[in-house]
């Protein structure tokens, strides 16, 4: 079954989709395979390998000097540091955007890190701003889900909803 949007409200407001980490990716392949249209999607991660095999039609490797393009290792930190070393591209990526989701899998380290930032980016660019995010499951274990609740407390300061 494909989704598609108004084309007429598509002709008002122009909508992106950013997946942020892992998790964000697989919701962009998602929405991608199911045939969303009247959208962009861009994909940003730390794994270069993961990116490689990415459907959205924008890809950023965010934190290519941190990294090496091998992930942020489960660590916000790593993930804010290297969205910020890229904030460039992903400004460059949202710009003119009336709406944009931003969708991230919390409680690892690109998409808890990183999705904060590219929600504050949006809002900075004057986008309406929606948040989609996952939390771990019970089984991942505690520090999974204090880094998860931490990260959506961070990304509230920037959503509208």
């Amino acid at each position: 079954m494909a989704i598609e949007f108004d084309e007429r409200a598509e002709l008002n407001a122009k909508i992106k989709v950013i997946g942020v980490g892992g998790a964000g990716g697989n919701a962009i392949n998602t929405m991608v395979e199911e045939g969303l249209t009247g959208v962009d999607f861009i994909a940003v991660n730390t794994d270069a390998q993961a990116l490689q095999h990415n459907r959205a039609t924008t890809k950023i490797q965010i934190g290519r000097e941190l990294t090496n393009g091998l992930g942020a290792g489960a660590n916000p930190d790593i993930g804010r540091q290297a969205i910020e070393e890229d904030r460039d591209a992903v400004v460059r990526a949202l710009a003119g955007a009336d709406m944009v989701f931003v969708t991230a899998g919390m409680g690892g380290g690109t998409g808890t890190g990183a999705a904060p930032v590219v929600a504050q980016i949006s809002k900075e660019l004057g986008a309406l701003t929606v948040g989609i995010v996952t939390k771990p499951f019970i089984f991942e274990g505690k520090p999974r889900m204090t880094r998860a609740e931490q990260g959506i407390e961070e990304m509230r300061k920037y959503v509208d909803t």
